[in-house]
């Protein structure tokens, strides 16, 4: 049973007489702490006030469709609920588990707020106002925010998406109209005359040449048109100059049109010919349907891999995996003045971690280089080992901070940007992932021209997961 001396060794209760302690004691009661069970579950009414004397409890959410641990209650004096002192409407915001035995004080709700009241009646009001002025006020600009930053990325990643998916379309539509014509060629190939053993040298000759390719100079490749156009209208092949453009990008000259003139002589040259052009045509729009899907293909894996909606919260991470997905959901803010350089160490560890929030990191932090150079300037993401730990360094080339701002940086709810700029994600919030939630550090080295943030997280985090 819980005692007076118990409660004085709580530093929590450090002020309180000895009066207010045994009232403490009368109203609530003892619960022990039995490592596994449960002691109240995310979600349930807040009906009491839990304050830890002794053990330790672990603090987990579920999120999707898996429990995540989000905290631990193990130095006396850390309380957790009682919300319904203040709030109707307040629930636990975590499950609480045992981990180590021990004892808690329970307290009901309603004697918290009669104690707060007639004890520090000035404090219990101020207490209720800041609860309930700064949830809606966090709540509300947290939306607002989280909204902007997601219209922003989605925004963005429908560009990159809506290019590759327009190209692979147009190539499409293309090439059912390539297959008509080829149809076609084959139509009036065989009204022609043409043999078997005729269109058997065709074939051959047409597998001599190369895939289709654009030549580097538009001069030279308007030469070669030019070239072969003048040759097909003086042997009276029809539509010669549509047919010297695709020709030309397959690398025709003037020699190879004399062996299919040989080969395919009289009324057969043309419709060969046609039917040559054709095939380099569903040949070059076949590539470009396979190189629009793959790059669509790429932005949805990186998407995936960026918002690990697929992958457990708690695992072994790949940074430079982490790093890639970060940059490719952020290409759209990287174009067109910043250039990117990735120096990726050759001997970097998996790190354990939750690489969903520490993509959140990476993200508030290169969102942050692109604004200090305003869009123009030299992005360097670098990982490299350091003895037990991973070390992710991002540098840009802006115009650095001033001593007041980078003193105070890492402060909560400080900020050098406008409203509706920015992810949302201040820097306090990524230090307490790197620091709290993984056991790493997070610093800032700056000069005009060359400002650092280097993150190093430790190989094994597990025993991090700080609340």
């Amino acid at each position: 049973m819980l005692e007076l001396p118990d409660l004085r060794a709580v530093p929590l209760f450090d002020g309180l007489r000895d009066d207010q302690l045994q009232e403490l004691l009368d109203g609530g009661d003892e619960v022990s702490i039995v490592p596994g069970e449960v002691l109240w579950l995310e979600g349930d009414r807040a009906d009491h006030w839990w304050v830890v004397v002794d053990g330790s409890l672990e603090l987990s959410r579920r999120i999707g469709r898996e429990d995540v641990r989000v905290g631990r209650m193990d130095v006396p004096g850390r309380w957790a609920g009682g919300f319904r002192a203040w709030d109707e409407h307040g629930v636990y915001l975590a499950t609480a588990r045992g981990v180590a035995a021990g004892r808690v004080l329970r307290l009901p709700a309603e004697r918290l707020h009669e104690l707060a009241d007639r004890w520090f009646p000035f404090a219990a009001h101020l207490v209720a106002g800041l609860y309930g002025t700064a949830r809606s006020i966090e709540a509300t600009a947290r939306q607002r925010s989280g909204l902007v930053t997601l219209g922003t990325l989605a925004a963005g990643l429908a560009h990159e998406i809506n290019n590759p998916a327009g190209a692979a379309a147009r190539s499409a539509d293309e090439l059912e109209r390539a297959c008509e014509g080829l149809l076609e060629t084959l139509r009036q190939m065989a009204s022609s005359g043409l043999s078997a053993a005729q269109f058997a040298d065709l074939d051959a000759l047409r597998r001599e040449l190369g895939p289709p390719t654009a030549l580097p100079d538009p001069l030279e490749t308007a030469d070669r048109e030019e070239e072969l156009g003048d040759w097909l209208d003086r042997a009276g092949v029809e539509r010669p100059w549509e047919l010297a453009a695709s020709l030309v990008s397959a690398g025709v000259d003037v020699e190879w049109l004399r062996k299919v003139s040989v080969a395919t002589p009289g009324e057969a040259l043309s419709p060969s010919l046609g039917w040559v052009a054709r095939t380099v045509d569903v040949s070059s729009l076949l590539a470009e349907v396979r190189e629009s899907t793959r790059r669509v293909f790429e932005l949805v894996a990186g998407i995936k891999s960026y918002s690990q909606m697929d992958r457990a919260s708690h695992q072994r991470v790949d940074l430079r995996e982490g790093l890639e997905s970060t940059l490719l959901v952020m290409g759209p803010r990287l174009r067109p003045g910043v250039t990117v350089v990735r120096e990726w160490g050759s001997d970097v560890p998996l790190v354990d971690g939750m690489p969903g929030e520490l993509n959140q990191v990476w993200t508030n932090l290169v969102d942050n280089a692109v604004d200090a150079m305003d869009g123009v300037g030299t992005l360097t993401v670098t990982t490299r080992a350091d003895g037990d730990a991973a070390v992710v360094e991002i540098r840009d080339t802006g115009a650095g901070m001033s001593a007041e701002v980078q003193q105070r940086a890492f402060e909560a709810f400080f900020t050098t940007k406008g409203v509706g700029h920015g992810t949302g994600l201040g820097l306090d919030i990524a230090q307490r992932i790197v620091v709290d939630r993984h056991g790493g550090s997070i610093e800032v080295e700056c000069r005009p021209g060359d400002t650092r943030f280097r993150v190093r997280l430790p190989v094994d985090g597990s025993d991090a997961m700080a609340p």
